[in-house]
């Protein structure tokens, strides 16, 4: 494979990867629901929002950015010297590719949360963290919390 050739090959898997990455960041907040919630029964509970604090949600950290990152650097490594230099290369530039695609995957699906702390009309707490879906909850505003055992949302 020529050079130009390899360039073209490194950047259609990096397209590849953000396309991948970006169907991957799937929305934490109060109103997005997985396929597989649609038609199950909720406990719904009332309360007043006590504190709302900014929170960050970590990214995701899946095999694909060190994958795509190494696949990239060890190509890029390989142009480096001729024979035993390029073999070289091609291993170094695919651990340092693959340690940047992980790094570049963390930091693209990173997301903005609240924390939103909430007095339920019983009079017990709870916390309840999501990804800041634009609704902006203030403190003494009224509250629905929903559960369905396993995930728990803040909504209007």
């Amino acid at each position: 494979m020529g050079a130009n050739r390899l360039n073209r090959f490194g950047a259609a898997i990096l397209v590849g990867v953000a396309l991948v990455m970006s169907g991957c960041a799937a929305g934490l907040g109060g109103g997005t629901y997985q396929r597989g919630e649609a038609r199950r029964a909720m406990t719904v509970q009332f309360g007043t929002v006590e504190s709302v604090r900014q929170v960050m949600l970590e990214g995701t950290k899946t095999p694909i950015g060190a994958g795509a990152g190494a696949a990239v650097g060890g190509i890029a490594g390989s142009n480096v010297g001729r024979g035993s230099g390029a073999a070289v290369g091609a291993i170094l530039g695919a651990v340092a590719g693959g340690m940047a695609g992980a790094a570049v995957e963390e930091g693209v699906t990173r997301r903005q949360g609240v924390e939103v702390t909430v007095r339920l009309d019983g009079g017990s707490y709870l916390a309840v963290v999501q990804e800041d879906g634009g609704e902006q909850f203030r403190a003494g505003e009224r509250v629905r919390l929903l559960r369905d055992g396993g995930t728990t949302r803040v909504t209007r």
